[in-house]
């Protein structure tokens, strides 16, 4: 680790919350893909195309991830059946209606969120200022994305009171 100037033992508690949040992506990425393709009705076009755009992001953040382990010297978490076990996250139905993945996608968010505030105290702690800077922008994205997706949800909920 000396080329990071990093000690191991502080970094050790960072890859291991790196691995958690690597598994909670893993999770929200296949379930974006299901609400991608699943997804039907009346706001059909508005969220598969929303969901598209958030997988793809997903996908770059899975990699990311993992080579900011690998780059701390540590091994990434590469199988679902330990994903399904360390993620924070949990699979959704595919029947899902389109409002209420909405609501499924912001709670995932909030989850995601929490991970990735664990993550950045435990490099501030270890003095890892790269991972730091990594999680920090993916923390902004994220708290757009859900902006927009509840103000969407806000105007569907008021055109649908069903809802």
């Amino acid at each position: 680790m000396s080329y990071l100037n990093l000690n191991k033992d502080k970094i050790t508690e960072t890859a291991k919350e790196l691995n958690t949040l690597l598994a909670d992506y893993h999770l929200y990425y296949q379930k974006l893909r299901n609400f991608h393709w699943n997804i039907v009705g009346k706001n059909f076009f508005d969220l598969h195309e929303k969901f598209e755009e958030m997988y793809d992001d997903a996908k770059l953040k899975v990699d990311e991830i993992a080579e900011r382990i690998l780059t701390l010297r540590f091994q990434p978490v590469s199988n679902y059946s330990d994903y399904l076990k360390k993620s924070n996250l949990k699979e959704s139905p595919s029947e899902t209606k389109d409002v209420e993945m909405v609501k499924i996608l912001l709670k995932d968010h909030g989850i995601l969120l929490k991970q990735m505030r664990i993550v950045i105290e435990k490099a501030d702690a270890a003095g890892d200022e790269g991972t730091i800077d990594m999680i920090g922008a993916y923390i902004g994205g994220l708290e757009k994305i859900s902006w927009m997706l509840d103000a969407w949800s806000m105007s569907a909920s008021a055109n649908h009171p069903e809802a």
